[in-house]
């Protein structure tokens, strides 16, 4: 029956059995002891929860300059393992970037990611837990539109 109760708590329909742990009394704890004030501490914050700050893993930024089409899954897969790509696709004829760029973009939406232009065939991709705040916006749009201005 044990089974069947972890199949359904996995499921979603049973909630999950408290397990109850008992705590294991030693002959020497009746006993007092003299404490300095850093271990009374140490020992009343154990049952608190506590979370390191620095408990993230580093993050990794994968770097990417594919030379044909084929090299799109690779990218895709790193995207899918929560890694930010930025691509490069000076290297790569104009169709074949373009085709790239499809794919990445429909894996980036089935993610919940997000793509960015960063300059000329230069894309950053990231998967859905890094958001990307700002824009950078092409020069030669920005040297015409000031041109037109004078």
């Amino acid at each position: 029956m044990g089974m069947m109760n972890k199949f359904m708590s996995f499921l979603g329909l049973q909630e999950e059995e408290e397990v109850v742990e008992r705590e294991r009394v030693d002959a020497h704890d009746d006993q007092e002891v003299e404490t300095s004030q850093f271990e009374a501490r140490k020992a009343s914050s154990k049952g608190n929860n506590i979370v390191s700050i620095h408990s993230q893993k580093n993050v990794r930024v994968i770097l990417n300059e594919p030379r044909s089409y084929d090299e799109a899954q690779e990218i895709a897969d790193h995207l899918r393992s929560r890694r930010s790509v930025v691509v490069n696709l000076q290297r790569v004829r104009s169709d074949q970037a373009v085709r790239i760029v499809d794919f990445l973009s429909g894996t980036i939406y089935a993610l919940n990611g997000g793509i960015s232009k960063l300059g000329p065939n230069i894309f950053l991709c990231t998967p859905d837990t890094v958001e990307i705040q700002g824009a950078i916006t092409e020069m030669l749009t920005e040297e015409q539109d000031y041109k037109k201005m004078r």
